[in-house]
């Protein structure tokens, strides 16, 4: 989720009770101790006596890397900066990662997971946790299981699995019974992810890993009220109507809000668009905003065509 979890979409996610726990976009560690601000900048949270969102949801941090030493020296780094919890990428798919030995291409020699873990987790000690996400392997699945056990053998105390290869990219569908194969050889918490964009896709995801607990990333840009949705339906047993365009042209609007006080409004517009793109595959009426506003550049202009009355103003957009 590089380029798109920002601390003020971790914000306005959470205002809502659903998540448990929220993660930063990754730190990338090469070979030195990065500086504080590296680290502000990725997760200004730190700056608060407890790194949480401002309804109160946990922030925690996360770091990619391969280079053991130079992981342990930015644990110990965020460790002093405040962090309360630390998580290792290993599922990031994207190329130029994975060329520059990040990501999801450690996933290629379990060993070398187990090393950075063991890194991290010598670094902090027992003073926070240390957790890891994987996928199900590089170029196929082979090395699932033994990837996993190496998290969880380096010090990892919970697991987030993606269920596709780096190969497989984001296609559908997401293996989620994959993910209960490695649920059943752990002996930490086994979290699901992947291709959970509804209700539906919760239960389904859970019945098949068997894992108690899911991590949105996509879905809940797609649907900003998914969490809470899945939180209503745990609590009651409710199934509540699908999410208007009101509630998430609303939220589009105050992140522009948020983001105009800091950011030029060309690149506001440019992460505006970036977050209808989620919407619009699984929203008619985001798709038909995404196609009517996608070549305009002008914050206001582009506001107005987002929050525009359905009922009034479809000729604007048309």
């Amino acid at each position: 989720m590089e380029g798109v979890i920002d601390a003020i979409t971790r914000d306005l996610l959470t205002r809502t009770p659903g998540f448990d726990w929220t993660v930063t976009e990754f730190v990338r560690v090469v070979d030195t101790r990065l500086p504080p601000r590296v680290f502000h900048r990725h997760c200004p949270e730190l700056t608060e006596a407890r790194p949480v969102t401002p309804a109160g949801a946990p922030v925690h941090l996360q770091l990619l890397g391969s280079d053991p030493a130079a992981l342990a020296a930015n644990a110990r780094q965020a460790l002093r900066l405040g962090a309360t919890s630390l998580d290792l990428n290993f599922g990031c798919p994207a190329k130029l990662v994975n060329r520059h030995d990040g990501g999801a291409s450690m996933l290629r020699d379990p060993r070398r997971v187990r090393a950075a873990v063991a890194a991290v987790h010598d670094a902090v000690g027992d003073t926070i946790p240390v957790t890891a996400k994987v996928r199900l392997g590089f170029d196929d699945r082979r090395l699932a299981l033994a990837c996993a056990q190496a998290a969880e053998d380096g010090g990892a105390r919970q697991l987030v699995v993606h269920g596709r290869t780096r190969r497989e990219g984001y296609r559908p569908p997401a293996h989620w019974e994959w993910i209960g194969r490695i649920r059943a050889r752990l002996s930490i918490p086994v979290i699901a992810n992947g291709d959970i964009w509804s209700l539906e896709d919760y239960w389904k995801a859970r019945t098949l890993s068997g894992c108690c607990d899911v991590m949105l990333g996509r879905g809940a840009l797609a649907d900003p009220a998914l969490a809470p949705r899945i939180r209503h339906w745990q609590a009651t047993g409710e199934h509540l109507p699908p999410t208007t365009w009101d509630t998430r042209s609303r939220v589009l609007a105050d992140y522009a809000a948020l983001q105009r006080n800091i950011l030029p409004d060309k690149i506001v517009v440019s992460l505006l668009k970036q977050w209808l793109n989620h919407m619009r595959s699984r929203d008619a009426e985001a798709a038909r905003r995404f196609q009517a506003l996608r070549r305009l550049t002008e914050l206001d202009a582009f506001l107005d065509g987002l929050c525009a009355d359905t009922r009034r103003d479809v000729a604007l957009l048309a």
